[in-house]
Formats: structure tokens, C-alpha cells, sequence
């Protein structure tokens, strides 16, 4: 479990390269709208709930991270790159 701002998890987002999300379902075996809705969008009707918690407040609120296997994924391939 991880708690992070919202801000910082749509940073985290916007950082992704191109294909990205892709990516991240095909290695996570799970739904593209699965890893949208982790980055908060809310395409339930395709993709399952993430385990995502918004409590409101200053910097977009804090996010409550059930699983941080996605986020995991994410820094990785930010991090490779720019490396």
C-alpha cells in the first residue's frame, strides 16, 4: 500500500512515453482500462477497479494505493527511459 498526491499520480501518468499503457497490460496480463483506471479515469465498464482511494485536499488530494504493482511498472519504464 502506498499514499501519494493525486498530482503526483497523474505526473507519474504524463511521464509514460507513448504505449505505455499497452505495455504495462500486456506485462501485467490485465485490461487497458484497467491501468487507465489506476491513473484515475473511470472506464468500469471495460476495466476492473484498481484499488484506487481519493481522499480530496490540497495537491488533487491524497491517492491510497492498494496494490502499487502498476506504479511499480510505470517508474520502471520511465526510468529506462531516460536512462
Amino acid at each position: 500500500m502506498e499514499v501519494i498526491t493525486f498530482n503526483e499520480l497523474r505526473r507519474i501518468k504524463d511521464s509514460l512515453p507513448s504505449g505505455s499503457t499497452q505495455r504495462i497490460a500486456e506485462e501485467l496480463n490485465i485490461s487497458v482500462d484497467t491501468v487507465r483506471n489506476y491513473f484515475g479515469a473511470s472506464h468500469y465498464k471495460e476495466g476492473e477497479p484498481t484499488g484506487l482511494h481519493i481522499e480530496k485536499g490540497p495537491d488533487g488530494g491524497l491517492v491510497t494505493l492498494d496494490d502499487t504493482t502498476i506504479l511499480e511498472c510505470a517508474k520502471r519504464i520511465i526510468e529506462s527511459n531516460n536512462a
